[in-house]
């Protein structure tokens, strides 16, 4: 919990005993105040409000955050600039939170943001644990692949609000080479970076075949799903910057 000391000087006292004068006399209170921590304070906290035009570090945080929120078929770009597409993914963003959707990422879209946001940056409804089980291995990535993991956890973030909030599992995410091998993953699979989800439903109101609808607006380069050859059983998403999308099965695609 994080303190501040705050000093106050009290008035000179004026003070007159049976014609001794006047003596002066100051008293210094020290008062310690508490405060909740902000939320980000553990993670990650914006400095500034942000608009088209600004660019930076905390430009590039944001575009993590919220690159889940672009329009259909895009895929967000991480590049630290605040452009068309992120001014529009922010305003997307705030339409969904119930904020004023002006693509000016100022206090109340961070407070929103901060509210969603664990201590170690993954989004409130996911962990790095489940995207890591990796055939009961843990993590075995390095930095690469975990900043990866938070770039496809924060789009699942999206997704599941998309789809009303509703629970959704990551059975497999990032994957070391042995386990992919295990499971017959490809060799150029994106699991091996991190930067992939197999998600199934976690609640009878949705279905593999809705998550990979929605998907394609919520900032996913690669979806497959039913009718791709061995995902009828899940949707898989990732991060690619290119657009690779299959599930034929699933009505309405």
């Amino acid at each position: 919990m994080r303190r501040k000391r705050l000093t106050h000087a009290f008035a000179a006292v004026a003070l007159v005993l049976g014609g001794l004068g006047v003596a002066t006399v100051t008293v210094t209170a020290t008062v310690t105040a508490t405060a909740s921590p902000a939320h980000a304070d553990e993670c990650y906290s914006w400095p500034r409000t942000l608009a088209s035009g600004a660019s930076g570090s905390d430009v590039t945080q944001l575009q993590i955050r919220v690159a889940g929120w672009v329009p259909r078929g895009q895929v967000m770009g991480i590049d630290g600039a605040y452009g068309a597409q992120t001014t529009a993914a922010v305003t997307n963003f705030q339409k969904a939170y119930g904020l004023t959707a002006d693509g000016v990422a100022g206090p109340a879209t961070f407070s929103t943001i901060y509210a969603l946001q664990d201590p170690d940056c993954s989004p409130a409804h996911f962990s790095y644990a489940e995207a890591s089980y990796n055939c009961g291995r843990g993590f075995t990535g390095g930095a690469t692949e975990k900043e990866n993991m938070k770039r496809a956890l924060w789009r699942a973030e999206a997704l599941r609000h998309q789809l009303g909030d509703h629970p959704l599992k990551v059975t497999s995410g990032y994957r070391d080479s042995t386990c992919n091998a295990s499971v017959g993953g490809a060799s150029n699979s994106v699991h091996l970076t991190g930067g992939a989800l197999d998600l199934v439903p976690g609640d009878g109101a949705t279905s593999i075949c809705s998550i990979a609808k929605q998907a394609r607006y919520a900032g996913f380069g690669g979806i497959f799903g039913p009718g791709y050859p061995a995902h009828d059983d899940h949707a898989h998403v990732d991060i690619r910057s290119s657009i690779a999308w299959d599930a034929d099965a699933c009505a309405g695609w």
